[in-house]
């Protein structure tokens, strides 16, 4: 049986949904995470709530696993709802670890019985208690007293509350609040309590929101700016000089749509270097910009959505007021912040432990990506990113800096980045920006570069011309101690984005070549594949230092290392120049790292399925529990791999390039956000066991 976590508050609009999506990502890094909503308020809309959580990366079920009843179930027949409740719960908790379930919203008529009915649910399904009360507009008392209430409330129902999460709370008030609710614990039983700031952002509506609500149509603008959040409202009913004056970041403008003097200065200000970059602009009243003035708006390097309402500037103003906005796997800087929002208030190590949940002991792809971010933010390393005009990679910065995962440089233009991150509502504020046109910079880099490859005849004034190529300028900041590691390849080659490396950072003393591997992420373990990505057909010695390298690599990852040498027989069955090969590699490898378990030449299905192997390979100790797979050339591991992450489901990440003197990773121009953080990940762990900058970060 599944252990069970159920969220619960005494109202509606606690942020509830936020502590849930927290403690998913914290136990999806531990075991397998299910999610149940015992209570939604219909059967035609979906919940969302539960549709956000669903989409979280450590959740595989299908929305109908996941639904109990609705709110007119438990008005018609609550002993019947629960028992209904209780069935569906039971169906789905075999499939998961542990499960999050998301008490009622309170969305419904309210009764004063809606508690006692959660606290029934969680006392039935066995669930260990987290309570969320608001400390919104209210005293330090007055939350004390709400958190007696409901845990009274709660236990009169016999559910077990393992913890109290106040949330919503002034950012001045933590302290007082943590102190109050610490005075008031019973000495003997105490109940671990955390509290968590107000962050407006998270209630926060997006202009998309805000369209639908009014029954708007874009009528101009980039329709991908539609996802930023508004952060505040301007009605503007005056004059255009008195509307500049009030224009802050994130803001939605509310204005006549025939002021076209007020619609032209808010779009030139969004424009404008000098004024904060606004979320939208909202066009009142049936008006849209005249043929003249859509005209001038389209030549301006503006990419403000523009929103026409047939309502009035009240109930316009009115409804964009009373809109408010959920969290959604489409707001990026909403998740990011209510996951380090969480991840900074709640100790997640107490929690898990006030829950009482052992760890599993599968490691799933998402396990592993938790532990590759608590691994880098753990001793933080400073990471260049050369593509900084790519969308993608400001969004995986946002996301790095938001979770403390690395400190970033990003290349490219100050002000063109930072207003391009105010666009897509990202946060960049603590990322150091730097242009490869820096006179500084570029004449170290140049000289550095030249006197790098002056036996290959390298001049300092063609040196120059080199250096300021993306690329070349992040290799040159990792090789003179600027940054410690290099992210690119989103918007370049494979060949563009290591070809400098090879040049400059060069190998590590003993290994021949450089070589890549992929983290294979199957859906209970983790697998390392080399290489996958770089070497056509390595000879004897370059397959054993592919090899070595990645054993160390899957060491320094967690992976204990058990290499399996791949051919297409096993042992001496099999005879000709590519087993030759790899036998000839495998005891190279038993010769200069005699410490590693190593076997070859083997077959992948000797390698990976036990009964296969102790046919084929008796006594070996990697047949059949093989976690390093060394392909021998890269038309069969390029292929296998794709082959496994296709038919499997296995998340493929990497490739990760070893053997460099210092860590440079290349990225997939495909690559994801979350594969681009990943990757960051992974260069900042690299770069943990290489010391300290040589050289410092200021330039």
């Amino acid at each position: 049986m599944a252990r069970s976590v159920y969220v619960t508050s005494a109202e509606g609009h606690t942020g509830k949904s936020s502590v849930a999506l927290g403690l998913i990502e914290l136990l999806a890094a531990q075991v397998r995470v299910g999610v149940f909503r015992p209570i939604a308020r219909d059967d035609e809309q979906p919940d969302s709530v539960l549709e956000l959580l669903l989409q979280h990366d450590g959740v595989d079920l299908d929305y109908e696993q996941c639904i109990g009843v609705t709110y007119d179930a438990v008005h018609a027949d609550p002993d019947a709802a629960l028992a209904e409740i209780i069935g569906r719960y039971r169906k789905m908790e075999s499939l998961c670890d542990v499960v999050v379930i998301v008490g009622s919203d309170y969305t419904d008529v309210a009764g004063p019985t809606e508690l006692s009915y959660n606290a029934r649910i969680a006392a039935n399904l066995g669930s260990a208690v987290v309570l969320v009360v608001s400390a919104l507009h209210r005293q330090v008392d007055e939350v004390r007293q709400m958190v007696e209430i409901a845990t009274g409330e709660l236990r009169a129902g016999h559910a077990e509350v393992v913890a109290v999460i106040t949330n919503r709370a002034d950012p001045d008030q933590l302290e007082p609040l943590r102190r109050e609710l610490a005075a008031a614990q019973d000495s003997q039983h105490p109940i671990p309590t955390w509290v968590m700031p107000d962050v407006p952002l998270l209630s926060a509506p997006t202009l998309a929101n805000l369209q639908t609500a009014v029954d708007g149509r874009l009528v101009a603008g980039d329709v991908e700016l539609l996802e930023r959040e508004a952060e505040s409202t301007i009605v503007g009913g005056m004059t255009m000089d008195h509307i500049l004056d009030r224009l802050v970041d994130g803001a939605v403008v509310v204005v006549p749509g025939d002021r076209s003097d007020v619609v032209l200065a808010v779009v030139a200000a969004h424009a404008s270097e000098n004024f904060p970059s606004l979320a939208g602009l909202i066009l009142n009243g049936g008006f849209e910009p005249s043929p003249q003035v859509s005209r001038l708006i389209a030549g301006l390097p503006q990419r403000l959505p523009i929103v026409a309402t047939d309502l009035g500037t009240y109930d316009t103003a009115r409804t964009v007021a009373e809109t408010k906005g959920l969290l959604s796997k489409g707001s990026q800087r909403k998740l990011d912040t209510a996951r380090a929002t969480f991840a900074q208030h709640v100790d997640g190590a107490e929690l898990l432990r006030a829950v009482d949940l052992p760890r599993s002991g599968v490691v799933t792809p998402l396990m592993f990506e938790y532990d590759l971010i608590e691994r880098a933010r753990s001793q933080r390393k400073t990471i260049v990113l050369p593509e900084g005009e790519d969308d993608r990679i400001l969004r995986a910065a946002s996301t790095l800096i938001s979770r403390d995962v690395a400190d970033l440089v990003i290349l490219g233009d100050d002000a063109a980045i930072r207003a391009r991150g105010s666009e897509l509502g990202l946060d960049l504020g603590p990322a150091r920006i730097l242009s490869t046109s820096d006179p500084e910079l570029r004449e170290r880099f140049a000289e550095a570069y030249a006197e790098v490859r002056a036996h290959r005849g390298m001049t300092l004034d063609r040196a120059r011309e080199i250096v300021v190529d993306v690329s070349y300028f992040g290799t040159m900041m990792v090789q003179l101690g600027l940054a410690d590691g290099m992210v690119s390849g989103a918007m370049h080659t494979t060949a563009h984005t290591i070809k400098p490396s090879f040049e400059i950072i060069k190998t590590v003393p003993g290994v021949s070549i450089v070589s890549s591997v992929f983290f294979m992420c199957l859906a209970d373990r983790v697998l390392v594949y080399g290489d996958c990505a770089v070497n056509p057909d390595p000879s004897a010695e370059q397959l054993a230092d592919i090899a070595i390298s990645s054993a160390a690599t899957a060491k320094q990852f967690g992976v204990e290392p058990r290499v399996a040498m791949l051919s297409y027989s096993t042992g001496s069955s099999g005879s000709g120049a590519d087993v030759d090969k790899v036998r000839i590699a495998t005891e190279m490898v038993h010769e200069r790292a005699p410490e590693l378990v190593v076997d070859g030449p083997i077959q992948y299905d000797a390698a990976v399925d036990a009964s296969v192997g102790q046919q084929k390979l008796p006594g070996s100790q990697v047949a059949g529990q093989a976690t390093v797979f060394i392909f021998p050339d890269l038309n069969t591991g390029n292929n296998t791999y794709k082959a496994v992450q296709r038919s499997s489901g296995a998340v493929a990440v990497g490739p990760v390039l070893q053997g460099l003197n210092k860590p440079v990773n290349d990225l997939s121009r495909g690559a994801l956000v979350q594969d681009i953080v990943n990757t960051v990940a992974i260069t900042a762990i690299q770069a943990q066991g290489r010391g300290e900058l040589t050289g410092g970060t200021s330039a």
